[in-house]
């Protein structure tokens, strides 16, 4: 079981979410390969002030800004060839039960109401910090933005950080302000707090122990380190056995984000709408430079970066949808050195900068055999080799998500250039669920469907599945 802190959906997506949501996808498609079914729950926050500033100013509903921005998540996130997760909770959806969580902690006493306002404790959990590796006494009173009961008491009456009995206390539910959308509770009308919000799905969803949690690196303190507090004062249980976190996106050593001013949409840079990008960057190639980095590290994002990406993707498509001969025999074998070496680099903390030095090193050399074949008419490797070097090329690429593209050529038809990826792309993983379910019938009509607009599918042996125009 696998939960990922999924995006607040008030505006579309730029580059730093990109490089997460490629992290889990690549760890999931490894799993899978190593042969473990893996369910994986990304929620959408479909709650929060940024969303309601924007309603806002557009003069629309919280909700309907919610499902515009959800719909560009999708758009932009499949074209990237991330697969869709197995659940896509919203935090509307789960009222009742961030009632149920909070409820529960008051009566265990983790929690206190004052005022309509429901606070966590955190010096009643012993255990708080265990994963940032912060103490209690060691922390700056005003961390995160609060400060201590003294400077309180000076404060507004109508402050809420003012009713808190210790500056760390954390918002569990906030009492409704004017304008505001709000839900009944047993305190009165109000709306949840962030960090209750992923507790109370994670437990809905997946129950009260994961295998792995996933996010950014930003959100190890103080957002992971809330919900281990609240769900495992409320449990007793271990929340994740492992969690996994992605270094920031950078743009001149600072992180890129929305506040800066300094982020890209992954829509610009795949359209060619950026002033730094104007032409089209190919959705490979985006993934090849965030899988270029080791997950946990910060990856600087620059225009030389893009570009040596899109070489070294070059390099590895033309490999990939080289013709290479037929041999008289089927061939269904991978090169065991190459299999051995990936699988050791991605068993290597998902080390994918290693493993793309396998791929590498596996299309150069079918690059070089077909030139001395086509240029030299001499040849180093057996049809059979060459075909066994194409084939692990292939499955590797595969599971780090890279799908051959066969460019157009001047005889295709006009339709082909027009294809709409996103839409192949949602086909596909419907048919990926109907053979899951084994709704043979419906798998083979998708596929006849494709191949109606000329698209050719071809399923691998690990399950996955790669198209191209035909």
């Amino acid at each position: 079981m696998l939960y990922c802190c999924g995006v607040t959906v008030y505006d579309d997506c730029h580059l730093g979410h990109a490089r997460s949501y490629l992290a889990w996808d690549v760890l999931r498609r490894y799993l899978q390969w190593r042969g473990y079914t893996v369910h994986y729950v990304q929620n959408f926050t479909d709650i929060d002030d940024k969303i309601l500033n924007r309603a806002r100013a557009e003069g629309a509903t919280m909700q309907a800004v919610s499902d515009r921005y959800i719909a560009a998540y999708f758009r932009d996130i499949r074209r990237l060839n991330i697969l869709d997760a197995n659940d896509y909770p919203r935090v509307t959806e789960h009222i009742p039960a961030i009632h149920h969580l909070i409820q529960v902690l008051v009566e265990k006493d983790y929690a206190y109401a004052i005022d309509g306002d429901v606070y966590y404790n955190v010096r009643q959990f012993a255990e708080y910090g265990k994963l940032s590796g912060r103490q209690l006494e060691h922390m700056q009173a005003g961390a995160g933005g609060r400060v201590d009961r003294a400077a309180c008491a000076q404060r507004n009456p109508d402050d809420p950080d003012r009713k808190k009995r210790n500056s760390f206390d954390f918002a569990l539910w906030k009492s409704a302000k004017p304008g505001e959308p709000a839900w009944e509770s047993p305190w009165g009308m109000g709306r949840p707090g962030w960090h209750i919000e992923c507790s109370a799905m994670i437990r809905a969803r997946l129950g009260e122990t994961i295998d792995i949690h996933g996010g950014g690196g930003d959100l190890v303190f103080p957002h992971h380190e809330n919900e281990i507090a609240q769900s495992e004062a409320l449990t007793g249980q271990t929340l994740a056995r492992y969690w996994l976190h992605n270094g920031m996106v950078t743009v001149k050593g600072e992180k890129m984000s929305k506040s800066l001013g300094n982020f890209t949409t992954i829509a610009a840079l795949l359209d060619g709408q950026g002033s730094d990008y104007p032409q089209p960057v190919d959705p490979m190639a985006i993934r090849l430079f965030v899988l270029q980095a080791h997950y946990r590290k910060p990856l600087d994002f620059t225009p030389m970066a893009i570009a040596s990406a899109e070489k070294g993707w070059q390099t590895l498509n033309a490999a990939l949808t080289a013709e290479l001969p037929s041999h008289e025999q089927p061939v269904n074998a991978l090169d065991a050195e190459s299999v051995r070496r990936f699988q050791s680099a991605m068993d290597d903390d998902l080390n994918t900068a290693a493993a793309l030095a396998v791929l590498f090193e596996l299309a150069k050399s079918i690059q070089r055999e077909v030139n001395r074949r086509t240029h030299q008419s001499t040849q180093t490797l057996s049809d059979r080799q060459l075909s066994i070097t194409g084939q692990t090329l292939n499955q590797l690429a595969c599971i780090l998500g890279l799908e051959a593209r066969q460019e157009p050529t001047a005889s295709a038809p006009d339709s082909s250039l027009d294809l709409d990826v996103a839409w192949v792309e949602t086909l596909l993983h419907q048919r990926q669920v109907a053979r899951r379910e084994k709704r043979y019938a419906e798998s083979d009509r998708i596929r006849n469907e494709l191949q109606a607009v000329g698209v050719t599918l071809i399923d691998q042996p690990d399950g996955q599945t790669r198209w191209h125009r035909s």
